[in-house]
């Protein structure tokens, strides 16, 4: 592979990067001291749309790109991840370490993109996607290379597992148990869990080896669909005691049949993602057959209180600070 790219040296480089800190990323291999100098080609050269953020940018291309921020409150297996909160004065933390990671790790995805498109504008990649992978073998040595490869395995197997046992509880406490069979035996739901694993892996697998499918494409329609399905019923439980639980199973239906429909009609709708009409739907659906519903018990209604209260209670520094003056 170095000899392939040691063949064909390019005059093409990164514009606004600094060339040792492209170089630190890169490794100091004579391939990437041939692509990367000062003295060549900017990346605008190649693409000058690649430099400019509001390139092709219109008003749906704007709003389907902030609807992406969404899907967050309806994703499972991160929601999880917040429910396993010690107590409420450790959210600001959480929310902050989270925030953080998801600022790096994006940064770090378009500044690979970045090096890609310069390093290999010569001879491009038959497939996009593939660009940290690619750079990491043609750039690093083998055993660096295997590290960033395995880096990438130990990322899809950490959000395979999260979303397979969160699919699995879900089959077998949300649907099976509180549905189905109210009084089901553990072991009889530890086979049906096991089952529904399989199940669902078999349908990933099916659906991965679609030719046409694009990981992008895949990620875009599975986060529309939970965060249309689940989002406004998150939103609106924390926020609104009024909700019913006949509006929220109407929400989550809205919200997944408009995603399932509006993704086979949305070139004809400036190409919006499904995203927002989903979530739109959803919330319409979760107020509206709420306020036609019976209102919730007052029972309910005071537990809601209740947990609104704890909410809005002392903050960390506070909670500690309390903590250490009782000791």
């Amino acid at each position: 592979m170095q000899k392939r790219l040691r063949k064909a040296p390019s005059t093409l480089a990164l514009d606004d990067i600094d060339a040792p800190l492209v170089m630190a990323f890169l490794g100091e291999t004579e391939a990437a001291r041939e692509r990367v100098l000062p003295g060549a080609a900017a990346v605008g050269r190649i693409e000058p749309a690649h430099l400019d953020a509001m390139a092709g940018v219109t008003p749906a291309v704007a709003a389907s790109l902030l609807g992406w921020g969404l899907g967050y409150f309806g994703q499972p297996h991160i929601l999880a991840r917040f429910m396993a909160v010690r107590s409420v004065a450790d959210i600001p933390k959480a929310r902050i370490i989270g925030m953080g990671w998801m600022i790096l790790s994006l940064y770090g995805a378009v500044f690979t993109g970045f090096v890609a498109v310069a390093y290999y504008a010569p001879a491009p990649l038959a497939n996009p996607e593939t660009a940290f992978i690619a750079l990491s073998q043609d750039l690093f040595n083998p055993w660096i290379a295997g590290w960033l490869l395995a880096a990438i395995l130990a990322a899809i197997m950490s959000t395979v597992s999260s979303q397979l046992l969160v699919s699995s509880s879900a089959l077998t406490q949300d649907i099976y148990r509180s549905f189905l069979k109210r009084h089901a035996a553990d072991r009889e739901l530890l086979w049906l869990g096991r089952a529904g694993v399989v199940a669902i892996a078999l349908i990933a697998t099916a659906l991965a080896y679609d030719p046409k499918s694009t990981v992008l494409g895949l990620v875009a329609h599975a986060w529309a669909g939970f965060g249309a399905s689940f989002g406004p019923v998150l939103i609106l439980s924390l926020l609104w005691p009024r909700m019913t639980r006949n509006g929220a199973l109407a929400g989550m239906a809205a919200g997944a049949v408009t995603v399932i429909l509006w993704s086979q009609v949305h070139q004809y709708f400036w190409d919006l993602y499904e995203m927002l009409p989903g979530f739109a739907a959803g919330l319409l659906a979760v107020v509206g057959v709420s306020l036609l519903d019976r209102p919730p018990a007052q029972a309910i209604r005071e537990e809601f209180a209740r947990a609104i209260g704890q909410s809005r209670g002392p903050t960390g520094r506070e909670a500690r600070t309390r903590a250490s003056a009782a000791g």
